[in-house]
Order: C-alpha cells, then sequence, then structure tokens
C-alpha cells in the first residue's frame, strides 16, 4: 500500500554511444520524497498512543493490532520517523548478541564506560513556590563517566562535612553488550496515531506527495529528471 501512494519519477535514460537517440524515460517510484508529520495536525498529546514494542513484534504486528490492517505498518513506521526498521527498530535479543558479536572483539568482557547511580547529599532545598522541600544530589544517576572516574574517590558536601567515597562504588561499568542492550531498549517507546485519525494522515500524506509544477512537471503524481 505505501508504495501505491509514493509519486513516480520518470528517469531519462540516454544510450552511452554517440550519436544520441531521442531521450528515453523509466518510470520509478521516488523513494527519495521525505514525509514529516504535521504536528499542528496531529498534536502528539492528542492523536497519539504510547506503545511498547514487544520483544519480536514487527511494525506489521503493531499495524494489526491497532488498524486491523498489518500493510498500515508504514503508518507506524512514518509517525515514528524510522528510516531503515533493520536499525530503527527494536533488535531481538538474538539479533542483538550476535550483532554485538560481529562489532566487538569481546562485547562481554570489553567496557565502553561506567555509568553513575545517583548520590544524596544530604542536603534539603527549597524546591517550588508552595515550600516543599527537596533533597539535593550530589550526583546525578545514569551519567556516563570514564576510568580515571571509576578509579578515583568522588567527594562531595553533604551540608556539614566533605565526604569521599571510592569512584568504583558509586558508578558501575557498562559492557559493549549491555550498551547495545541499553539502546535498544530506547527503541521499544513508540507513538501511535489513533485510529480515528488514520484517514486523514493518509490524505495527508497523499496530498504532501504531490508535485508542484515546474520544468519537470509532469502531473501531479509524476515529473522527469535526468541522470
Amino acid at each position: 500500500m505505501f508504495f501505491s501512494l509514493l509519486p513516480d519519477i520518470e528517469y531519462d535514460i540516454k544510450p552511452s554511444n554517440y550519436p544520441y537517440s531521442e531521450a528515453q524515460f523509466r518510470t520509478a517510484k521516488n523513494f527519495f520524497r521525505r514525509f514529516k508529520i504535521n504536528e499542528d495536525v496531529f498534536g502528539y498529546t492528542v492523536a497519539m498512543n504510547k506503545y511498547a514494542i514487544l520483544e519480536g513484534e514487527k511494525p506489521n504486528q503493531v499495524a494489526e493490532l491497532y488498524y486491523g490492517n498489518p500493510f498500515l505498518d508504514w503508518v507506524v513506521l512514518l509517525t515514528n520517523n524510522v528510516i531503515n526498521p533493520l536499525f530503527d527498530w527494536p533488535k531481538t535479543d538474538n539479533a542483538i548478541r550476535r550483532y554485538s558479536e560481529s562489532k566487538y572483539g569481546d562485547p562481554y568482557a570489553e567496557i565502553l564506560y561506567y555509568e553513575t547511580v545517583e548520590v544524596e547529599s544530604g542536603i534539603t532545598i527549597k524546591g517550588d513556590s508552595t515550600g516543599r522541600k527537596l533533597k539535593a544530589t550530589a550526583l546525578d544517576a545514569g551519567r556516563r563517566v570514564d576510568e580515571e572516574f571509576y578509579n578515583n574517590p568522588f567527594t562531595y558536601f553533604d551540608g556539614t562535612n566533605n565526604v569521599s567515597v571510592p569512584g568504583s562504588s558509586i558508578c558501575q561499568p557498562v559492557s559493549a553488550y549491555d550498551h547495545e542492550i541499553k539502546e535498544n531498549e530506547k527503541k521499544r517507546e513508540i507513538w501511535i496515531l489513533k485510529p480515528k485519525y488514520l484517514d486523514v494522515f493518509i490524505t495527508e500524506f497523499k496530498i504532501k506527495n504531490n508535485y508542484v509544477e515546474s520544468s519537470d512537471y509532469i502531473s501531479l503524481r509524476s515529473k522527469k529528471t535526468g541522470v
């Protein structure tokens, strides 16, 4: 269905030997056309639902689940700016393992970086206009640090004294394999266009894929170009 909605492009095919004959054209789909969702029409908080992709779940299965049509998988991909599902869609656990083993020498032993855990300072501060008290942190969780940080003391002020703790006690090593797992998990949460907006979305997609008049213009759905 997706390919039928893409406009055509007429490629100018010329012979390689002189003298040239009249140019001939070969019709192909214009895969270089990019579509960006209209955020004025499809506000994420209004027209979208969040969805967590299950292990091994494919775009066509998500489309079947929400729209009752697996061939609307392109809607799922476009609304999440997924250009190449091989890289932009979550991989299975087995695929991540194979990918990691092919990319790194030893993905299970190779440490890429260290990741911090939260360290509370013990200091309480006024958080907002309501007067609510908030605990200040000396170190935020999830920061990427290097081996030097891991191997040296970390010093912070607890409101009374300077406190030093081993860097190794407040951050954890992240292997290449763990890193790829983390990056893969980030891709699981996507936006799903609500079914009631589906017809409007498809109509806008068709309109945006129409050509405007130019020197290469043939029709709304076709234009020519030289190679």
